[in-house]
């Protein structure tokens, strides 16, 4: 479970909250990628379900980071416009009331989400699709514009993204941008200046596994998710137990082994061992940034190496978009504003001071390079990642697949764990 920060990627391997299915009338385990607490944690009995601010002609969803950092700039949007805007914090379950909330009619006009969200929203009927301006392309980075494409219809405005890099303890290795897995272990144990770290990589693995930082090491031994079919993610090509996810099953077992990878290093205490200085190196994303400024480390961002000979590491790119609610009040009002999104800089720029999130407005990306390098840094980075499959099939896909490569860490075959574990998932899909 990644305990740093609540962030907006939807991870089943963090949490059993269940996200209600209204459309479907059925439930499925729908679990997160979070920080203290999980992103979407469980309500609590006696918290109502949140209503629709009736004083608004504008009314927006957010969770709580998200609201704080949209509050002012939504505010200046509606006096500039003429329209009373109101940002509500949805600090639990954001995505099932949601969902409930817009089905009875009472929802918001907007919400603020992950991209991966798009699946369930689409298959409860719950947003609509959008039309971009027609520079959308031009102004913001494409894997924004790629994120919020699902089945060929594009249905949010994006406006920030987050992926995985390589955090480099320049005191600690003579290797400040390893050009593999191997050349970056050599270094680590190597050291520098007599100096050598306790641990080669910080990455979070833990008992129950993280498939969501694992994906760089599984994608670059030749490891798929799911396959495509006519542009289209095909939940019933599952790629967990074929031969790509054996090979990065066997990278990773040779990893255990030699002590590279350890289920003892988790979320909790990843970022805290390469900021203590235990560790050369670390796997993680934009999050971990105040925690390593704030240890003094010497250290560079990086991307993520592959295995020497194999495919380039691929990580996950996360996205944050507007939606527009498909039974909100006031359709028009929410089309407006998030046209202004997708055409200018403008509120994402006064949201960052709040939140600060990697941008894909290009624009924006160029203001905020010469104060925040890292923050940019990421937002270029993103663009060699793959945003995270948004089809409601990929719930399946997280806790066998993190569990799978625990064990595998662990000490277990790699081929038949894998290959449990894909029927496992394809079982489920099913």
């Amino acid at each position: 479970m990644l305990i740093r920060r609540k962030t907006f990627l939807s991870m089943a391997a963090a949490s059993g909250a269940a996200l209600t299915l209204a459309a479907c009338g059925e439930e499925k385990k729908a679990e997160t990628k979070g920080d203290a607490k999980p992103a979407e944690g469980k309500q609590d009995d006696k918290e109502a379900s949140p209503v629709r601010d009736a004083n608004a002609d504008l009314v927006i969803w957010a969770d709580e980071k998200k609201a704080a950092s949209l509050k002012e700039p939504a505010a200046k949007w509606g006096e500039k416009n003429g329209v009373k805007v109101a940002v509500q914090t949805v600090a639990v379950d954001l995505q099932p009331n949601f969902i409930t909330a817009n089905q009875a009619g009472n929802g918001p006009d907007i919400l603020v989400a992950a991209h991966d969200w798009i699946g369930n929203l689409v298959r409860n009927g719950a947003i609509s699709p959008v039309q971009l301006p027609a520079d959308a392309a031009t102004k913001n980075a494409p894997i924004g514009i790629s994120a919020v494409t699902y089945e060929n219809q594009t249905y949010g405005v994006p406006y920030a993204v987050e992926t995985l890099a390589l955090y480099v303890n320049k005191d600690l290795t003579e290797n400040e941008a390893p050009k593999s897995i191997e050349e970056m272990i050599e270094a680590a144990k190597k050291g520098k200046g007599g100096k050598v770290a306790e641990n080669v990589l910080s990455l979070p693995v833990g008992e129950k596994g993280d498939a969501y930082h694992m994906e760089p090491l599984y994608t670059s031994a030749g490891g798929y998710l799911f396959g495509e079919k006519n542009g289209v993610l095909d939940p019933k090509d599952v790629g967990v137990g074929k031969e790509g996810s054996i090979n990065a099953g066997e990278k990773m077992s040779q990893l255990g082994k030699e002590g590279v990878l350890k289920t003892s290093i988790t979320g909790d205490n990843s970022i805290a061992l390469f900021a203590d200085g235990k560790s050369a190196y670390l796997v993680s994303g934009p999050w971990a940034l105040a925690d390593v400024k704030k240890a003094g480390i010497n250290y560079a961002v990086v991307e993520i190496p592959g295995f020497a000979g194999m495919q380039k590491a691929v990580p996950f790119a996360g996205v944050n978009a507007f939606y527009v609610a498909s039974k909100g009040k006031n359709a028009g009002f929410a089309s407006q504003f998030v046209n202004d999104v997708a055409s200018s800089p403008e509120i994402a720029e006064a949201m960052f001071p709040v939140n600060e999130l990697p941008p894909v407005n290009l624009e924006l990306q160029q203001k905020l390079a010469a104060n925040h390098p890292e923050i940019v840094q990421f937002a270029k980075l993103a663009e060699n990642a793959s945003p995270m499959p948004a089809i409601p099939a990929m719930a399946e896909i997280w806790g066998p697949l993190g569990q799978a490569e625990s064990n595998i860490v662990g000490g277990a075959d790699p081929k038949s764990t894998m290959e449990s574990a894909g029927k496992e998932i394809s079982s489920k899909i099913k």
